[in-house]
């Protein structure tokens, strides 16, 4: 599945630049890897435990792996000829600015393959998710048209302590009610009430 969905990516030539986005443990820069030279590929994640893992791999020893996040590409303008993303848009905050930064980075000509798994539906469909590969080219040099005002989650910001206390309540409740049903779960036969 990992190797189909890499296609629209066209690795042709193993001297591209490359950066997968959200690249975590480095289980699609394994495919990428097949088809381009390891020293060219950038894995980019927000998890140091998850890149950890990547860093273990030897098919992965060459290739750069640096912390950093999906919205804001620690790269120059015009830099990579192809960025690829699997399965991390849908934990970006601000997926159109994480869109925008692709675009920034590709050089012209270069590709953008984001690519998701297709989650909907039943169990089984889940565990046999096929995936949704989009596949872009882009047109023009420099910086992406697309104009966003400023981000909505900026950390550098002070939190405000009433709006985080909402939030450590809610939040704890919510993680009491998780373990409280999934105690029940390991007690009560399944089907009875308690």
């Amino acid at each position: 599945m990992r190797d189909e969905a890499l296609e629209p990516a066209d690795l042709y030539d193993p001297g591209l630049k490359v950066v997968d986005v959200g690249g975590g443990t480095g289980f699609t820069t394994l495919g990428i890897v097949k088809h381009v030279y390891p020293k060219n590929v950038t894995i980019l994640d927000q998890s140091p435990h998850q890149l950890a893992k990547a860093r273990q791999k030897e098919e992965l020893k060459e290739c750069t792996i640096i912390e950093g996040d999906a919205e804001e590409l620690p790269f120059p303008t015009d830099s990579v000829d192809r960025y690829i993303s699997a399965g991390s848009i849908e934990y970006w905050p601000d997926p159109q600015r994480g869109i925008r930064e692709a675009y920034r980075v590709l050089k012209l000509g270069g590709l953008a393959c984001v690519i998701e798994l297709d989650r909907n539906g039943t169990a089984v469909s889940v565990v046999m998710a096929s995936s949704c590969s989009v596949t872009g080219a882009k047109r023009e040099s420099g910086d992406s048209p697309l104009q966003l005002g400023p981000k909505a989650e900026d950390v550098k910001k002070p939190v405000n302590p009433f709006s985080f206390l909402i939030r450590f309540i809610l939040g704890t409740i919510a993680a009491t009610y998780y373990v409280y049903m999934w105690i029940k779960d390991q007690i009560v036969p399944k089907g009875q009430p308690i």
